[in-house]
């Protein structure tokens, strides 16, 4: 209960726009998901309903305490994740590590076509696939590959009609074993594979190249974690005529590595604006103490790429520093967040700031369009081609 508590004021203390923020709303979201895990447990209480709330953070903070009592422990977890998720804040959210965990475990499929952070993109047309599967996991040792065609989850199918189906998330996560059912896109044969959790081993992300003709060399950055900017110019220094940057799948990471890789291939650039709720924008720009390279540059993007990678591919079309080439990006940059401790040793990560792009558009909800569509089909996967590489070369 105090772990809520120390949630509710975090928020009101420490969000983007907590200041002025409606504490009835708040109370309101914690109050719908700790109900309603009560209900799915068959554990609700009839003298269970909200109180009247005034607005006054303390007051209403102190009669929704008393109407909770002691609570219920796994309902009060559900509460603060209800808490955050009713921010609708990409950037918000309550994470708790669990110590018992000594070793990952898992199926093994470590990205699917439709992947949109803990959701499935809404915008995601069929069929969905399967994109990357970690070797020696049991997905690997049942012969299940990338570019294989998910038509089922435990019996719920993975679109209804050209609409995905959310459903499916909680099917696929659910621990324990699922049913899949799964369509080779290169026989057309399909078929029934029941996965069950187990050890798998996550690598930790790295910066890989390869030349892809004279002049052209592909660099895949899948994060922008702390050093990814070093490790990319390193992978350049031969200084190539033109670069394919391929952000696809990259979740983000750290704006500090975004304006220091951009500092590679251009100087006295504004790279994007970090907006307080009252005062002025401050820009970020690019780290002209980085050397320039002097080469093309062409970015490769998707749905995955989001946060920060998102900011690096809104600079490069607003400045005019290369060329975007695949879909359009996620959409989720709301803004840089910050983990706040609570007292049980999990953290809320909440934004203080809004994030605009280099012409202050908005970005978030919205994503970055590309210039050239080429998205990945399941059947590339599944034949190693890259749609994506294929139009970069063509353009030269």
């Amino acid at each position: 209960m105090n772990t809520l508590r120390q949630a509710y004021f975090c928020v009101l203390d420490n969000y983007y726009s907590g200041p002025v923020m409606d504490p009835k709303a708040l109370l309101q979201s914690a109050f719908a998901a700790y109900t309603q895990n009560l209900m799915r447990r068959g554990a609700d209480r009839a003298d269970l309903r909200l109180p009247a709330l005034s607005g006054n953070r303390d007051t209403d903070w102190a009669a929704f305490a008393k109407v909770l009592g002691r609570g219920d422990p796994a309902a009060l977890r559900a509460a603060v994740i209800g808490m955050a998720a009713g921010l609708h804040d990409n950037h918000a959210r309550w994470v708790r590590q669990d110590p018992s965990q000594d070793e990952p475990t898992g199926t093994g499929i470590a990205g699917v076509s439709a992947e949109y952070g803990p959701q499935l993109d809404p915008a995601a047309r069929p069929p969905l696939f399967i994109t990357r599967v970690l070797p020696g996991s049991p997905a690997a040792k049942a012969d299940i590959r990338p570019g294989d065609i998910v038509v089922k989850a435990n019996g719920v199918p993975a679109f209804i009609g050209d609409t995905v189906n959310q459903s499916l998330v909680q099917a696929v996560t659910a621990p324990g074993t699922v049913r899949l059912t799964l369509k080779r896109p290169t026989t057309g044969r399909t078929r029934t594979v029941e996965l069950t959790e187990g050890p798998i081993t996550r690598q930790p992300p790295a910066v890989t190249s390869k030349t892809l003709a004279d002049g052209v060399t592909y660099v895949q950055l899948p994060r922008f974690y702390e050093g990814a900017a070093d490790q990319v110019i390193a992978k350049l220094r031969d200084t190539p005529k033109v670069v394919v940057l391929d952000l696809r799948g990259n979740g983000g990471g750290s704006p500090r590595e975004v304006t220091r890789l951009l500092g590679a291939f251009a100087h006295g650039k504004v790279t994007s604006y970090f907006c307080p709720l009252k005062g002025e924008c401050v820009p970020n720009r690019t780290d002209d103490n980085v050397p320039l390279l002097g080469s093309r540059l062409i970015v490769l993007t998707d749905r995955g790429c989001a946060s920060a990678c998102e900011d690096f591919s809104a600079a490069v079309k607003d400045n005019g520093l290369g060329t975007l080439i695949g879909t359009r990006t996620a959409g989720a940059v709301s803004g840089p967040s910050e983990a706040y401790l609570l007292d049980d040793g999990s953290a809320m990560l909440l934004p203080k700031l809004r994030h605009l792009g280099p012409a202050r558009e908005i970005i978030d909800t919205i994503g970055v369009p590309v210039d050239h569509y080429a998205p990945m089909t399941a059947l590339d996967l599944a034949t190693g081609r890259d749609p994506g590489v294929a139009k970069a070369l063509a353009l030269l």
